[in-house]
Order: structure tokens, then C-alpha cells, then sequence
């Protein structure tokens, strides 16, 4: 597929790294050495317009399309992936599970908010016992006249201390069951709503882990988004869209260890010549630049259909799978070009190598992907 991106989309990409540079570049280490959850840059995001990027104009966000999306996403990612996480996180999931499955009241309360940076969004699917298997969930959400009482709690939740409002899906039928679970929205500061531990992480440790714990957290019957029991059909349809969001920050850590590994090959000599003229190492360029390319049209393919409003079920797994695991093996041997030096900080392809780990199991392991990829072609 050949995609002709406007000089618009060129426009954005440019500010997107414009952003990064200077808001981002300087302090990297400095925060995932003490695994700081840089809020204030979120913030400054939403005043560049990245925290609502695919959100219409008239609920305060970019009304921009997945191609934009994906550019944003990918250049923040390319200077450091935690906050492109972060960004992707917030857009795709907390916004996103809004803005698609919202009511206008709801859209007009809560979008605003989010799409300017102002407040900072959580989305809770994910618990302790039910990774994959999230039908299986404990947190329950008990009728109470025109209320709702949650109780339980879920893990690996991005921005779930520092979240000014979650999107929390819970049990409000049988365990298992497609349609016994449903979405609402909490915010920060409900009654019986609180944070619990913050994980100690290997990568993206910028980008903050938590727990959310619910005990008797009464919420409203207007805070659930569509009616009870679509909770978890949302969340699947969520996450089909959400897996370009990976496949972008995949793009984002594949393009900043191969330029690091390009770079440092032609600067690099032994034998009195740079390493780069040096088969095992060329050859190891030409492998990561053209998974690069490949992992790049999935990736765009994918937001394609997504603008159309096609079902990018199938094809957005196909570009989370393969664009997650490039980046994997892309940062692997950025490291490996770099020899002893890819093992120190100093150097940017150590930090890529830890935060690449993650895109291969978020918003669905690699193995989830290929149970999707295959019981659609075998259909």
C-alpha cells in the first residue's frame, strides 16, 4: 500500500519531535533512574494537542486521523518510549473507551478534560489473577438502587496513582461470561477509590504502574458507559484500535535504536576502519531497517482501515505482533553493534533494549495476538 502523507502529517510529526527534544530529551535518565512519572509533560503534551489527538474538534481535542496518531506517538517514542506510552495509554484507552462508547453527556463532561491535558486518564482491565483471561475478573460492581458498589482491584495500570479519572471495567454478571461485565467511569476523589502499590519496573519506568483498589466505591448509574453487561465486548473492540498505539511506540523504540546503531557504526573504528564497512555488522543494518519498513506499512495499513472505520481486528494484531516483536530484536542487536558500550547507560540502545520488552506482552501478549490472528483466518 502506498500512503501519501500530507505535508499536514509532516507538520505534526515535526512538532511531535520538536516536543520531545526539548521537553523530554533532557531529563531522560534522570527520571527512569527514580522511576519518575513526569506529570507536568503530560500536561504540555495536551497543550500541543497530544493528549485528544484522534477526539473531535468540538469536545476540545486535535480531530486528528490514526496516521497522525501514529506519527505523534512514534516520534515522542523514538526519544523516550515510556512517555510515548504514557500518551498512547491516555489516548487510546481512557479517552478512546470515552469518546467511542460515551454518551453525549458524558462526552461533553469528561473529553474536555482529557483531550487539554488537564486531567490525566486510567484504564482498568487488567488484575492480579486475570491477565489474558480477563473474563475471569474479581472486581465486582453490585447494584445499589440508582448506585453502583465496586469492590476489588486491578494491576499494571498505567497512571493509576497520578490518573485523575479511570475507566474501570468490573463484574456485574457471572464470572466468565462475555456480557457480565461493564465499564464505568471513577474519578479521583470518589469515597472507597484509592491507589495501591507502584511497580518497580525494568523499562518504561517513566511512565507510571499501579494498582486501583476499590472498597465500597459507590458510583452512579450515569457513570457507566452503555448499558450493563457491554463492558468487556467494549474493551475488545477497544483494544483492536489500541494495538496500533503499540505498534506506533514499536516503531517509535525500532527507529531510535537503529539510528543509535547506525550512527555508532560509522563512527565507531577497529581495524582501522568503522565497524559499519564490516559484513556482520552491515548486514545486521540491513536486517533492522527493512523489518523497520515492514512493521511501518502493517502499522499504517492498520491505521488506514482504522480511519475508514474498517474492522482492523485481524490486521491490528498482525501490526502489534510483528511490529513489537521487531522492535525486540531491532533493539537487541542495536545493543550487540554497540559491544560493551550497548551495555551501559551512557549509551541510549540500553534503554531502548529494557522499554522494548514491554510492547511485546501490553494490551495483549504476542501469543493473545496469534490466538486472534488465527481464529480469524480460520473462520
Amino acid at each position: 500500500m502506498n500512503f501519501e502523507f500530507s505535508e499536514e502529517h509532516k507538520l505534526i510529526a515535526d512538532s511531535a519531535r520538536d516536543f520531545a527534544e526539548q521537553f523530554i530529551r533532557p531529563h531522560i535518565m534522570d527520571w527512569d533512574e527514580a522511576q519518575h512519572f513526569p506529570k507536568e509533560v503530560l500536561h504540555k503534551a495536551g497543550e500541543m494537542g497530544f493528549m485528544g489527538i484522534f477526539i473531535p474538534e468540538e469536545y476540545g481535542g486535535s480531530g486528528l486521523g490514526y496516521h497522525e496518531y501514529v506519527a505523534i506517538i512514534q516520534e515522542i517514542s523514538k526519544v523516550d518510549p515510556s512517555i510515548g506510552l504514557s500518551v498512547a495509554a491516555h489516548n487510546s484507552l481512557c479517552t478512546g473507551h470515552i469518546f467511542y462508547f460515551g454518551n453525549e453527556q458524558q462526552k461533553k463532561k469528561w473529553l474536555p478534560k482529557l483531550a487539554s491535558g488537564q486531567w490525566i486518564g486510567a484504564w482498568g482491565l487488567t488484575e492480579h489473577n486475570t491477565g489474558s483471561d480477563a473474563g475471569g475478573m474479581n472486581t465486582t460492581a453490585t447494584k445499589d438502587g440508582d448506585y453502583y458498589i465496586l469492590n476489588g482491584s486491578k494491576n499494571f495500570i498505567t497512571h493509576g496513582i497520578s490518573g485523575n479519572i479511570a475507566v474501570v471495567i468490573a463484574r456485574t454478571g457471572e464470572k466468565g461470561d462475555s456480557h457480565g461485565m461493564s465499564a464505568f467511569v471513577v474519578e479521583r476523589g470518589t469515597p472507597g477509590f484509592s491507589s495501591g502499590k507502584k511497580e518497580d519496573k525494568l523499562g518504561m519506568r517513566a511512565s507510571e504502574t499501579a494498582e486501583l483498589i476499590f472498597d465500597q466505591c459507590r458510583v452512579h448509574k450515569d457513570n457507566m458507559l452503555g448499558s450493563e453487561g457491554e463492558g468487556f465486548v467494549q474493551s475488545l473492540k477497544l483494544l483492536d484500535g489500541g494495538r496500533i498505539s503499540i505498534g506506533a511506540l514499536s516503531l517509535g523504540i525500532a527507529k531510535g535504536a537503529y539510528e543509535a546503531a547506525l550512527k555508532y557504526s560509522k563512527e565507531r573504528v577497529q581495524f582501522g576502519k568503522p565497524i559499519s564497512s564490516f559484513q556482520g555488522v552491515s548486514f545486521k543494518l540491513s536486517d533492522m531497517a527493512t523489518e523497520i519498513q515492514a512493521s511501518e506499512l502493517l502499522v499504517h495499513k492498520a491505521a488506514s482501515m482504522k480511519n475508514k472505520g474498517e474492522k482492523v481486528t485481524t490486521t491490528g494484531a498482525m501490526a502489534k505482533m510483528y511490529s513489537s516483536e521487531a522492535c525486540v530484536r531491532i533493539a537487541n542487536e542495536a545493543v550487540q553493534i554497540h559491544g560493551g558500550y550497548g551495555y551501559i547507560k551512557e549509551y541510549p540502545v540500553e534503554k531502548f533494549y529494557r522499554d522494548s520488552k514491554l510492547c511485546t506482552i501490553g494490551e495483549g501478549t504476542t501469543e493473545i495476538q496469534k490466538l486472534v490472528i488465527a481464529r480469524n483466518i480460520l473462520k
